[in-house]
């Protein structure tokens, strides 16, 4: 049996708002308060964090803290690499989604030449660079690292050399070529973006399957079909991010909650059945933000549920 392995990453400085740090402590009070010793299953380790750079003056305004964000992507990808080579299943739990290009990093460094498939199950593509955002927030731009698609045609900042040094870095952690094609990339639930960002997913026909598309249609037909487009990919990554729940529905404890998402059971359900597949290597967890919860603890408790249901389907393929 292949062994899971925790990586607890908490980093938050991609983000715009903080407090996705404490989302993995978050997850662990709703387990201790379920009196569910999940926690206790499982090896793990921490992923050192840069998360102190919060207090520097910003100089990389197009893409915040990026020389610390390289730094910690770069760990976590030797995390995941390392532990997919020891033949663990790497379970990552993260603060902000930028260090998810970190993640499929370690994928690729651990299988450079192993076609990766994505399944970013998200409000937002996560398809800004430093070029085209508007917030300078890197965790709106894994992706476009990930593709190694700058999107120039859409410009709107100019960006300086140290920028562009460490852009560049980011994009080459693992591997020096693009991590994933855009064909091999598959959204569920992306409903927030911008105008450079809908022309990304127009220009490469970026497959979106919208939460009402899901329910019109089936999820089980459209989770197939997803499987189907990702069908020569020798692997495949689900990341996850709680902003693709309905934030009225579930909760709002989440850097960019969006309203009209999916529900708890529509997530498990998407998790389950690409898990399934036994072609996943990696799964992540993402953006719980235990500060902006208007419930309690509503958000940590709602994705630790889905966690410790997905990790029980997990067990059985692993073994």
């Amino acid at each position: 049996m292949k062994p899971i392995k925790i990586i607890k990453n908490r980093s938050d400085i991609g983000a715009g708002t903080r407090g996705a740090d404490m989302g993995i402590d978050a997850m662990e009070i709703a387990a201790i308060n379920a009196n569910n010793n999940y926690f206790l299953l499982y090896d793990y380790e921490d992923v050192e964090t840069e998360n102190e750079s919060i207090y520097n003056k910003t100089k990389n305004s197009f893409a915040k803290r990026i020389e610390n964000i390289y730094m910690h992507c770069s760990r976590v990808a030797n995390s995941v690499s390392s532990n997919i080579e020891n033949n663990n299943f790497p379970l990552v739990l993260s603060g902000d989604h930028s260090s998810a290009l970190g993640t499929i990093s370690g994928i690729k460094k651990a299988h450079p030449n192993k076609r990766l498939g994505v399944i970013w199950i998200d409000a937002h593509a996560d398809l800004h660079s430093p070029y085209t955002s508007p917030s300078g927030n890197i965790h709106g731009m894994p992706l476009a690292a990930a593709l190694a698609d700058d999107n120039l045609d859409c410009k709107i900042n100019e960006i300086s050399s140290d920028t562009e040094k460490f852009w560049t870095g980011i994009k080459t952690i693992g591997t020096s070529e693009a991590k994933v094609k855009p064909e091999d990339l598959i959204y569920f639930g992306v409903r927030d973006t911008e105008e450079p960002e809908d022309k990304q997913i127009k220009k490469h026909k970026i497959k979106n399957y919208k939460v009402a598309e899901v329910r019109y249609r089936g999820l089980e037909i459209c989770v197939n079909e997803a499987i189907e487009k990702l069908k020569d990919c020798d692997s495949i990554y689900i990341s996850f991010d709680v902003d693709s729940m309905d934030c009225d529905a579930v909760s709002y404890g989440t850097g960019t909650p969006v309203p009209k998402g999916f529900d708890q059971l529509e997530v498990t359900q998407i998790i389950t059945q690409i898990l399934a597949t036994k072609k996943v290597v990696c799964l992540e967890f993402v953006e719980v933000n235990p500060l902006l919860d208007l419930g309690g603890n509503k958000m940590a408790e709602t994705a630790f549920e889905i966690l410790d249901d997905v990790t029980n389907v997990l067990n059985e393929i692993l073994k």
